[in-house]
């Protein structure tokens, strides 16, 4: 098996909504905010090499919408999707199946382009399988009004439409190295990806654990659906990886890549933190 960050640029969200009720005096030492009051973050992706599979984890944002849109999220940086998997030696064609965490526009925007002359969606990598799971599809395709805005049916329907979707049961993995935990503080019914390597584990935290930053209890994200049970699972998966000695991998720390972790007298902390390959 082999990993491979795969960076797809940089985009802006407010501090306040990314920090929750945590004052802006405390988070805006670790990611100091702009004068719009938006903090920059990674939307960082996995490919997995294990065996026949090339299994690609989350897509990011994706390059097909408009310019009105992107001027609110401040797309910046020259990575992108299609690059970095380039960068790994291999193209769109070679992916075999598409973890997707969840249906937000910045985890779910690259796994659909269009065509050539724009006049139709299709999935990026259309010979992939894109792993979802049923409650959180009908979750997305019905939104509920505080999330609609966060999932966009472009990104959506066409994963249906092309027959490329599957779904994964709770309890159940289609991988033989990738186990999932399934968390619904967040949104309903994410998954985080559990990778078994070298004898340890990876928790690809998604947006449980959006970052190093988030490590606290109470820091947690102001777009959390139910921010109590948010609170909850986050305990478990920090116990459950400082008693295993779990490697946790960020998405969207535009910083440190992955992190190790201790107990204090204060509670768990990061130990150690750096780039994924210090740690495997």
């Amino acid at each position: 098996m082999k990993l491979n960050i795969v960076e797809t640029g940089y985009f802006k969200l407010d501090g306040g909504a990314m920090f929750g009720v945590v004052p802006k005096t405390l988070w805006n030492k670790h990611n100091p905010a702009d004068e719009n009051n938006r903090c920059t973050w990674a939307m960082r992706c996995l490919l997995v090499e294990d065996g026949a599979k090339l299994i690609l984890i989350d897509t990011g944002l994706g390059d097909k919408q408009d310019t009105k849109f992107f001027s609110h999220y401040d797309l910046h940086g020259d990575a992108t999707l299609i690059s970095s998997i380039a960068k790994c030696g291999y193209q769109p064609e070679d992916i075999t199946d598409v973890i997707l965490t969840h249906l937000h526009f910045d985890h779910v925007g690259g796994a659909v382009k269009y065509n050539s002359d724009r006049s139709k969606l299709l999935p990026t990598f259309h010979n992939a399988v894109y792993w979802s799971n049923e409650a959180h599809w009908n979750w997305a395709v019905n939104p509920n009004p505080r999330e609609k805005a966060s999932f966009f049916k472009e990104n959506i329907i066409p994963l249906q439409e092309s027959g490329n979707l599957s779904f994964i049961e709770k309890g159940n993995s289609p991988f033989s190295s990738i186990d999932f935990i399934h968390v619904d503080g967040h949104t309903e019914q994410m998954m985080l990806p559990v990778i078994r390597y070298n004898n340890r584990k990876i928790i690809y935290a998604a947006d449980l654990l959006p970052s190093s930053f988030h490590i606290a209890l109470p820091w947690v994200m102001g777009y959390d659906v139910r921010p109590l049970l948010t609170m909850q699972e986050k305990e478990q998966v920090l116990k459950t990886a400082l008693t295993e000695n779990h490697i946790l991998l960020f998405e969207h720390d535009p910083f440190y890549e992955a992190a190790v972790l201790e107990q204090t007298e204060k509670g768990i902390i990061i130990r150690e933190r750096g780039a994924l390959s210090n740690f495997i």
